[in-house]
């Protein structure tokens, strides 16, 4: 890989593009502590990971309005409860106005609440394995996620940890036309090697700036433009909304 661009320069432009420093500090996402991650209800990681999911392919819009309900037809998301979910439980569901009716989202749902009864039986709960999960290796994450959840493939994986707070980069459109700029990628990255120079370029700009790799993500969104693409290919196309 070459030498990328410092962070400090990537920092300056998104603060030239939008308005300042304390206009970038206001669009940075939260990041929890570990101890919040920790201490988050198994429960509760169910539920994101259940929203993300119904999220994926739907008007994001849709899914809040209608969560109230998704939470009393899954009773609160109880891992127990939802991994038991059977066939007669799942066509209850299929046929419950309060929820998006999509069989295979449905269905789902015990499947992840299998993965994580499984986890929290060797690591003392589900939290605790989100949580002790070091940033610096967050994409072997989502590929354990993706490979032990359902529905958790491509972006979903991130977007899931995001919504819980745990400290993630995203590849969205933006980001991945500053990651080919500098010769990070020379495409979306979807392969281990190409995930793991991702990881390796987002260390080194966390590094840098000892902000987390959230953070550094963001900024590096709002950083594209004003013409600084080096090469004349258009930048990859967008998958998700930019961050």
């Amino acid at each position: 890989m070459s030498k990328t661009e410092s962070f400090a320069r990537i920092f300056e432009r998104a603060c030239r593009r939008k308005g300042g420093e304390a206009a970038i500090e206001t669009l940075l996402p939260a990041v929890a502590s570990t101890e919040a991650l920790a201490a988050l209800g198994d429960d509760r990681y169910l539920s994101l990971m259940t929203k993300r999911v119904f999220q994926a392919g739907f008007a994001w819009r849709v899914i809040e309005q209608k969560w109230p309900g998704f939470e009393t037809a899954f009773r609160a998301f109880d891992p127990e409860h939802c991994a038991a979910l059977d066939g007669p439980g799942l066509e209850a569901l299929a046929a419950d106005a309060r929820i998006v009716r999509n069989r295979q989202k449905i269905a789902s749902v015990p499947r992840n609440a299998r993965f994580v009864l499984d986890v929290a039986q060797t690591h003392d709960s589900f939290a605790h394995w989100i949580a002790a999960w070091p940033a610096e290796q967050i994409v072997d994450l989502w590929r354990e996620l993706a490979r032990r959840g359902a529905r958790l493939g491509g972006m979903s994986a991130c977007i899931f940890l995001r919504m819980a707070g745990k400290d993630s980069f995203q590849l969205t459109g933006d980001v991945v036309a500053l990651l080919v700029a500098n010769n990070v990628v020379s495409k979306q990255p979807t392969t281990r090697a190409e995930l793991a120079a991702c990881q390796t370029v987002f260390n080194a700009w966390a590094a840098e700036s000892g902000r987390p790799l959230a953070h550094v993500s963001r900024i590096c969104a709002l950083s594209v433009g004003d013409n600084w693409m080096r090469s004349d290919e258009p930048p990859p196309p967008f998958l998700l909304d930019p961050e």
